[in-house]
């Protein structure tokens, strides 16, 4: 979009004040390239230095939450760091004036140097040479040589729209500004003389890079305490080492003056990285440094309390976690230049700054002249009050990694189906949602879940722990969606279904129609087989019925989903006798049974003291659900599961009842239950107690002993250990335990039936069991795909079908690729409320549609080393395939983060060698191909070497056959023909 509005600074106009921070967005031309074609027009180039030549560890990059790096300045030597940006400066111009990217004769952009580490090293020839090239390259070299490459390329391919005289009227006044990048501890005295000489030798616009450090520790440990961030540990050496706010701000007063006296602009750069210990220990090495997200508070708090000191005069350059949720406030408060780096490392990644800019056009004419104080400091008061800011408290329940190899080709999937057991089709259904096709949305659920009802109230949902939305602000609300395909598209749907036509002789009987039985039963009678479900109680719905209390699942959603059940064919016996043998069964003529009995006692509380006052936390469920229990006006719940919330929750509606307490032995973040359930606790008025393990409960005093936690455990979760000789008491009433579930394996033993770890089958011929009878206490969804398994086995079995349940394959055309590319890198809030038709579309417009389209690691990469190849042909499933770009990749690890599956994109896709050295270097599958010739080369799969030529159709030939013969052919005739520029 074209933008005629500017700004001011260094005394030049500047397009939009957003561009890439120093760092790995500015390393390569193609970076700032991706920039540039996105909205960029402020470039802070990557620091170089007179070490060019350093060795760095790798992975370097962690972006997942906040950003991680331990990397500094640029990988490249200083002379081929100043190639890149005299390249990046040159086509930004060609690109300019070839789409028009603005009303304006010239790209209104700046480039920004960025130099370090001393003065010493900065007055070394090459460190002084950059920054002269870049000040005025008009007879250097490399500069003359590019501009004559454009003008013979415009000659040679007739293009008409770029005269030459434009390209030879290219300013070789790259850049006048330049910003210091010192190491943490350099001492305020070094960086002044450095300012000084960039000031008054160089003639430069100059800022000074500041640390986050400036806000002192207890400041910063306070800030990150009040937000949540739990896992970041700070060093205090790093503080008292570092440079001081009383010297800082005496240094700053100088270097105004000394700048206004010549003539030169001056400023501070908010802020550096914040060095932190490192304890996740996914890179390298004890100390990594901080960006992004959770350093927006530390650095607009040291903005306000600087400007306060320079009373709004003093310019600021901005970097330190600016994104969507705060780059107006940021604008409107007179800040600026806003650059990024750990935001353009998310999925989305360059794309992210064309809703940025969208969003500063509209603030342009709004912009202070110089900063408001006032503005600034009321934001700095809100911050920490802003959810947008904190971490969730239950925040390690993120889980956006899956167990599945990452492939050589057709990785793409949809990471929140594959995530959930049943493998639910969920960008189709909510796609039928954003079209108001509800009975098609209902319809494709049911190919996979026969329980819609009770999945969209209570699943745990761990599609939405998935969501690709999650790096971008909120899941998109799964669960929801389906609740509402559900109750919109039932009536109509229930019609339609009907027993299957195809019959078969065989019969089957399920045990227990909980959620296993009930789905079980479902796909058995829809593949024709007689299937009847034996259930104890008077109603069918297991636990999610008896147990879980109305205000999570209403008796209404159970009824609808029995009605499914029922229309489909199947059969019910309530009241059954629990006495049967399987001997017996298959006297009547059952020649399939499924056990899907559920985990209905509880684990017993070992404390000392009044046990008659202990209640399992299932046996008070069920009892408040029969509206038959009383409770005191203190109770206390222990454990912190899904149960122990329901529980909580619901003794906290009890009328009698006034306070209601949760204890736990572990701290909120290491609680098994769902974030949503202990969030709903909480807002019902459950009190939590963390570390408290109870010991003794007599005469209304439950003692229990202060915890710590120690080391990790296997689990992941660090244990907890008692603190010797520190105790605590309550008054309580009433004991809750509900600290798990187990199952009632009497009718296994009685029958002989052993089960074999994870193997729905058992010893017994056509005897099956699923659901917490195989897993132990399982999740609703769980249940369902364990009957839906064992369904598949019998039908399998008895040879017949399930073709009718089985979702045909959707492909995606051009158009519709179109509109999914349109949604990447734009932030969209989930919406809070789906109550109408047009909320309901927002939301279901939110999905990013990864079943068609992935391409995370593409997006995250900021050298573009991963890239997209469009394949329509029927050797591949998916219509992109990723390929790796060697030359281009520092393996920075970034990609790796993100990928949804288990593997590192750099290493585990095809890649594309630009000569024999790198393909000798590299254990990647993958082909040497050259611009200059191909005609034989090498190729490695499966790390084999092959020998292979290329004919004059791009066929690959080979004397010996190679794995992927045909999928690798295709793909390197693509690249060869419609994606050459990628060739070295």
């Amino acid at each position: 979009k074209q933008n005629s509005a500017s700004l001011k600074i260094f005394g030049k106009l500047l397009e939009s004040p957003l561009g890439p921070a120093a760092g790995p967005h500015t390393q390569l031309t193609q970076n700032i390239i991706s920039a540039y074609l996105t909205g960029g027009r402020f470039f802070e180039l990557k620091t170089v230095q007179k070490l060019d030549d350093i060795e760095i560890e790798k992975p370097c990059i962690e972006a997942k939450e906040e950003g991680y790096n331990t990397e500094w300045s640029t990988e490249l030597s200083v002379e081929n760091a100043y190639k890149e940006y005299v390249k990046a400066w040159f086509i930004i111009h060609l690109l300019h004036k070839l789409f028009t990217l603005s009303p304006f004769p010239k790209p209104q952009i700046i480039f920004n140097m960025s130099v370090g580490y001393d003065l010493e090293g900065i007055k070394t020839k090459k460190v002084d040479s950059f920054i002269n090239k870049l000040k005025d390259a008009s007879n250097e070299k490399f500069f003359l040589e590019c501009k004559n490459i454009l003008k013979r390329k415009i000659i040679e391919d007739k293009i008409k729209q770029i005269p030459e005289t434009y390209i030879e009227e290219i300013s070789p006044h790259i850049s006048d500004s330049i910003t210091l990048s010192t190491m943490h501890g350099c001492p305020p005295e070094d960086q002044e003389e450095i300012c000084k000489y960039f000031i008054e030798e160089k003639k430069l616009h100059t800022f000074v890079k500041l640390n986050p450090t400036l806000l002192g520790y207890g400041f910063t440990k306070n800030i990150f305490a009040n937000l949540n961030f739990k896992d970041i540990e700070l060093d205090e050496k790093s503080f008292k080492n570092d440079l001081q706010y009383p010297a800082a701000i005496s240094m700053i007063k100088k270097l105004r003056k000394f700048a206004l006296k010549h003539n030169r602009k001056f400023g501070v750069k908010l802020s550096n990285t914040l060095p932190v210990k490192n304890i996740k220990k996914i890179l390298p090495g004890d100390e990594m440094y901080m960006s992004g997200k959770s350093l927006f508070p530390l650095t607009i708090n040291l903005a306000n309390k600087i400007s306060f000191e320079f009373e709004g005069k003093l310019p600021i350059s901005f970097s330190g976690g600016a994104d969507y949720f705060n780059i107006k406030e940021i604008l409107r408060s007179g800040i600026f230049p806003i650059t990024m780096a750990t935001n353009l490392l998310k999925p989305g990644g360059y794309a992210r700054l064309k809703q940025l800019n969208e969003i500063i056009e509209n603030e342009l004419s709004k912009f202070p002249t110089k900063i408001n104080t006032g503005k600034l400091n009321e934001y700095c008061t809100n911050i920490l009050q802003d959810n947008r800011f904190k971490r969730e408290e239950v925040s390690f329940r993120t889980d956006d990694y899956l167990p599945e190899k990452l492939p050589l080709f057709d990785c793409v999937s949809a990471p929140c189906t594959n995530r959930c057991p049943i493998h639910q089709d969920i960008p189709q259904y909510i796609k039928y949602i954003e079209d108001e096709e509800y009975e098609k949305a209902l319809e494709t659920i049911l190919r996979k879940n026969p329980l819609p009802f009770i999945t969209g109230y209570i699943c745990d949902h761990k599609c939405q722990l998935n969501c690709t939305r999650n790096f971008y602000e909120d899941s998109v609300l799964i669960r929801d969606l389906k609740k509402l395909a559900a109750e919109n598209g039932f009536d109509n749907l229930l019609e339609k279904i009907s027993p299957s036509k195809k019959k078969t002789e065989s019969k089957v009987a399920i045990i227990g129609a909980g959620p296993a039985g009930l789905a079980a039963g479902y796909f058995l009678a829809k593949a024709g087989f007689d299937v009847t479900i034996f259930e104890k109680n008077h109603k069918p719905g297991g636990t999610v019925r008896y147990v879980i209390p109305d205000f999570r699942l209403p008796e209404s959603a159970i009824i609808n989903d029995i009605k499914i059940i029922e229309k489909a064919g199947v059969n019910f016996r309530f009241d059954a006798n629990q006495n049967f043998s399987i001997a017996q069964l298959k006297r009547k003529g059952f020649e399939y049974i499924f056990l899907g009995i559920g985990a209905g006692k509880s684990q017993k509380l070992k404390i000392e003291g009044e046990q008659e006052k202990i209640i399992s936390g299932i046996d008070f469920l069920k009892k408040f659900k029969s509206n038959s229990v009383k409770l005191g006006k203190n109770v206390a719940i222990i454990g912190g599961g899904n149960s122990a919330m329901d529980a909580a929750r619901a003794a906290s509606r009890l009328k009698n009842v006034e306070q209601v307490f949760l204890l736990y032995r572990r701290t909120k973040e290491y609680m098994p239950a769902d974030y949503e359930e202990f969030k709903c606790a909480m807002q019902d008025g459950v009190i939590f107690h963390e570390l408290i393990s109870p010991i003794s409960y007599s005469n209304g005093k439950l003692k229990c002993r202060k915890m710590q936690l120690g080391d990790f455990d296997k689990s992941g979760r660090r244990k907890p250990e008692a603190i010797p000789d520190e105790f605590v008491e309550f008054e309580i009433n009433n004991i809750i335990a509900a600290i798990g579930e187990k199952v009632d394996k009497t009718i296994l033993a009685k029958n002989g039936i052993s089960i074999i770890a994870g193997n729905s089958e058992t010893n017994t011929k056509n005897v099956f069991v699923g659901g917490d009878a195989l897993r132990g206490p399982s999740t609703v969804v769980e249940a369902i795909a364990d009957g839906k398994e064992v369904a598949e086995k019998i039908i399998q079995r008895a040879n017949l079908s399930l073709a009718e349940l089985q979702q045909e394959d959707e492909k995606c055309d051009a158009k519709h690729l179109i509109e999914i590319s349109k949604k990447r890198g734009v932030i969209n809030p989930a919406v809070n409320y789906l109550q109408n038709r047009s909320e309901i579309q927002t939301e279901s417009s939110r999905c990013l549609e990864c079943n068609f389209v992935c391409n995370r690691c593409v997006e995250v990469c900021p050298n573009r080393a991963n890239i997209a190849i469009r394949i329509d042909d029927d050797n591949f499933h998916n219509p992109f395939q990723i390929i790796h770009i060697d030359g281009m990749c520092n393996e920075c690890g970034n990609c790796e983060t993100f990928c949804p599956l288990d593997g590192k994109p750099y290493k585990d896709k095809f890649t594309i060698f630009g000569n024999e050295s790198d393909f000798a270097e590299s254990k990647n599958d993958g082909i040497i191909l050259q611009k200059k010739s191909c005609a034989r080369t090498k190729l490695r799969i499966k790390s084999e070497i092959f020998d292979v030529q290329i004919d004059e159709n791009y066929i690959l030939n080979s004397d010996h056959n190679f794995p992927e013969q045909n999928r690798i052919t295709k793909l390197v005739q693509q690249v060869l023909k419609n994606y050459s520029f990628i060739i070295a």
